[in-house]
């Protein structure tokens, strides 16, 4: 169903707001989608797969989760590690646990800033970084410093 639905997607980004887990063992490394558990191999065939679609590979691949940057000595970056060998250009993905509502008013500004003209993935996100840290709500590095960006920055 997912696979489906990212390759018939028009747009050059993918945001996944879910649950995942990373582990040493591949088959205990997964996403959540609804009530559909994404193995690792699968979403590497996911992502390999819109690659050969006339859309191409994904520009963005964004892991709103927790811990989707988060790897180990066999595999780096996690999650994020994986969309990049499978081809994403780019992923922003978590380095540790994060909070539902804080994560969700980070994303929503991401956009905001990714969405003005000529800025590039890594300028949305610096500013969107130092906007939580001028928050006095925010301004804790927990809801700001786990996303990080990887792959092509442009």
């Amino acid at each position: 169903a997912i696979k489906n639905k990212i390759n018939a997607s028009p747009f050059p980004i993918v945001h996944l707001a879910t649950h995942g887990q990373f582990s040493s063992d591949p088959e205990k490394t997964l996403i959540y989608a609804w009530q559909e558990k994404i193995r690792v191999k699968e979403l590497d065939n996911i992502l390999r797969s819109r690659g050969k679609t006339i859309r191409g590979p994904i520009e963005l691949l964004v892991l709103s989760a927790c811990e989707t940057a988060q790897g180990d000595e066999r595999a780096t970056l996690g999650l994020a590690g994986v969309a990049l060998r499978a081809r994403a250009r780019s992923t922003v993905a978590s380095l540790w646990k994060v909070s539902d509502s804080s994560t969700a008013r980070f994303m929503k500004d991401f956009y905001q800033e990714l969405n003005k003209k000529n800025t590039t993935k890594a300028e949305a996100l610096r500013e969107v970084q130092i906007k939580f840290l001028q928050d006095s709500y925010d301004q804790h590095p927990y809801y700001w410093a786990a996303f990080i960006l990887s792959g092509k920055w442009l």
